[in-house]
């Protein structure tokens, strides 16, 4: 019998919105089916360097890379700087990036941070994002990363030509 491929998504993988896709550190275990998105683009929030073989899979798959060194709120002393989430969602809102991936380690913080201030610039309630945000990350809610997505500035400056039509 022959070998069937299989396609195993990435840790808390979810569509956003048609085009826009969210998740945990993909592995090489993962490119299979991240191959089959076409990605354009990927968008890494975190401190950490990505690991070689992820940079090689991307370089041939002709995968553009933003990876934004961002350290996700850890009380009492950091916190996300909303210009560091504004650039990544800068990133995010330019339809010529998509179908993009947006991941961090786990797909719950500073993704749901991300994620959750693309909500706020699509209007919706402060109860649906924060429903969405507890989805992903489970029993470790942060309170401080809640209050960033409510206190998040909806009045950043982006060019309107890169704002997607579902906005």
């Amino acid at each position: 019998m022959g070998s069937k491929q299989r396609y195993l998504p990435p840790l808390n993988f979810a569509m956003v919105e048609p085009g826009v896709y969210r998740s945990g550190h993909p592995n090489a275990m993962n490119f299979g089916f991240l191959k089959k998105l076409e990605l354009k683009s990927v968008v890494y929030l975190a401190n950490d360097d990505l690991p070689d073989e992820n940079k090689s899979f991307m370089a041939a798959e002709g995968i553009r890379f933003w990876h934004f060194k961002i350290e996700g709120n850890k009380e009492p002393f950091v916190e996300l700087q909303e210009n560091e989430i504004a650039a990544a969602l800068a990133v995010l809102l330019d339809t010529r990036n998509h179908p993009v991936l947006l991941h961090c380690l786990r797909g719950k913080h500073r993704i749901g941070c991300l994620v959750g201030c693309l909500r706020r610039l699509q209007h919706w309630s402060l109860a649906s994002i924060f429903d969405e945000y507890r989805r992903f990350a489970g029993t470790k809610i942060r309170i401080a990363d809640q209050e960033f997505i409510e206190l998040f500035s909806t009045s950043i400056q982006v060019d309107a030509r890169f704002i997607p039509s579902w906005i």
